[in-house]
């Protein structure tokens, strides 16, 4: 496969997920916000998502400090924002056109679609009480992509650089989002009744309230949380089941090994083995923030390895 042709596939799986990773995130945040909480305001929870999604730094340069308008606006339709909802789908569409033909036809129409009807809305259609049902039609028409992918595609290298990137994208946002939240995994935070609302957001951000409610049958405990988002491979948005993709592809990609192509699985199964190197009782006597900014850190290092690898010949 051309170099370039894997480079769009990968990207359009990127920003496909982005955008519906901004969006659960989006929703969990006016939740949380709605809630007048003594341990935090509500421009706290517009700080976290905006520091979540990698954009904090350039909200402010641009904006100065949080507001919700305002930085609801910033995170879906400011194009300003590389990775605003907006931003993503008029990107993915672009990745989706240079390789149209690697694509099935429903995977074509479900992002082509998204773009059309974007184009059609303006920055109003996001604003104050239809914010809410705008997450909802990103998060439907992401599903959509990603289903179309999965029953659609034959399983050849146009698919592992799709799911290649939906992957590394997916683990980047659950460490992302788990790291913004850490103040309510400190230690004594399981004494703090405060912070349950903070567990319960940060499972709505990824879709997996149900999932913990089905795996561990009890009230939510921080450590519990921890272990579901970062260490269960059952859930396809914990970190560890991410990283198990990430490297079945990469070795199904690397048939021909050349170092640069075994120092980037090597670094796929090294990032999968901090996830599960320590106890949830370790992470939560106060390691956990030194590991997710290894693993955060470490993504980055691996989207530039598998650049090198198999992106940019």
């Amino acid at each position: 496969m051309l170099a370039r042709t894997a480079d769009s596939l990968f990207w359009l799986g990127r920003y496909m997920e982005r955008a519906g990773n901004v969006a659960r995130s989006l929703n969990a945040t006016l939740r949380m916000a709605s809630l007048a909480t003594p341990r935090g305001t509500e421009a706290d929870e517009w700080d976290g998502i905006l520091r979540a999604t990698g954009t904090a730094e350039h909200y402010r340069q641009l904006y100065g400090d949080p507001v919700p308008e305002q930085a609801a606006r910033w995170l879906t339709m400011d194009t300003l924002n590389l990775s605003s909802v907006a931003a993503c789908f008029e990107a993915a569409r672009r990745n989706a056109r240079a390789v149209r033909t690697a694509l099935t036809v429903d995977m074509w129409e479900a992002v082509n679609d998204t773009w059309i009807d974007l184009r059609k809305l303006d920055a109003s259609n996001a604003d104050g009480d239809r914010l809410m049902g705008f997450n909802d039609w990103v998060i439907a028409r992401t599903v959509l992509f990603n289903g179309a992918a999965m029953d659609t595609m034959l399983r050849d290298d146009a698919w592992r650089f799709v799911r290649l990137g939906t992957m590394l994208e997916r683990a980047d946002n659950t460490a992302r989002l788990l790291s913004a939240r850490q103040a309510a995994f400190m230690p004594g935070a399981e004494e703090n009744t405060e912070n349950h609302a903070q567990w319960q957001g940060l499972l709505r951000s990824v879709s997996a309230l149900r999932a913990y409610q089905h795996l561990f049958r009890e009230r939510l405990r921080p450590s519990r949380v921890v272990e579901l988002l970062l260490m269960r491979p059952e859930h396809p948005r914990s970190v560890t089941a991410c990283y198990e993709e990430v490297n079945d592809i990469l070795s199904v990609l690397a048939m021909h090994e050349g170092d640069d192509r075994v120092s980037c699985r090597r670094l796929a199964a090294a990032l999968r083995g901090r996830c599960v190197a320590h106890s949830p009782a370790y992470l939560m006597d106060g390691g956990l923030s030194s590991i997710l900014a290894e693993i955060i850190e470490g993504n980055g290092r691996l989207g530039v390895s598998i650049g090198k690898c198999f992106l940019n010949g």
